[in-house]
């Protein structure tokens, strides 16, 4: 298995593992489905910030982060994704993923990753915290998919150990 940046060329499988998820689970409160074209413009604003989990030529997942929110005050913390296909799960793929992601990201002055999970997954509240990251909070009610009220967890992590260092 081999972690690197993600290319245009991976845009259709990138979009086939979302729309999966969109589609058969409550993991993302979106009703919408990602073109490959959508996805491929993404990998190209995000650029090394889009890392991709690859065997034997298979897209196993993906990790990337954007802006958390508007407004300069808030440039050094950045939401993540992440997104493995179902038999990626379990062989440490996703950590390798976050950790390579992190590495990034401290690079780039992020100080807080954020985290916004939906609460009809638990499975990546305990993944979150098992990598450092801890609830912060939770929204109830805030999403709704196939009729259901959803909430949404809040996780963060603290990146920079010497805040006073960014800029």
């Amino acid at each position: 298995m081999i972690i690197r940046p993600a290319a245009a060329a991976d845009a259709p499988a990138v979009s086939a593992l979302v729309n999966d998820m969109v589609r058969g689970s409550l993991t993302t409160f979106t009703v919408e489905e990602r073109s490959p074209g959508r996805v491929a413009e993404q990998i190209r604003q995000d650029g090394r910030r889009f890392l991709i989990a690859e065997e034997a030529g298979a897209v196993l997942g993906y990790a990337t982060y954007k802006p958390f929110r508007d407004g300069p005050g808030y440039r050094h913390t950045k939401e993540h994704s992440i997104l493995l296909a179902p038999a990626a799960h379990g062989r440490g793929i996703g950590r390798g993923l976050m950790i390579r992601l992190e590495g990034i990201a401290a690079e780039d002055d992020v100080h807080v990753l954020v985290a916004g999970i939906s609460s009809a997954n638990p499975g990546a509240v305990g993944f979150h915290k098992a990598l450092g990251f801890e609830e912060v909070g939770r929204m109830p009610q805030v999403g709704r998919k196939w009729d259901q009220w959803l909430d949404l967890v809040l996780m963060q992590k603290i990146l920079a150990a010497d805040a006073e260092t960014l800029t």
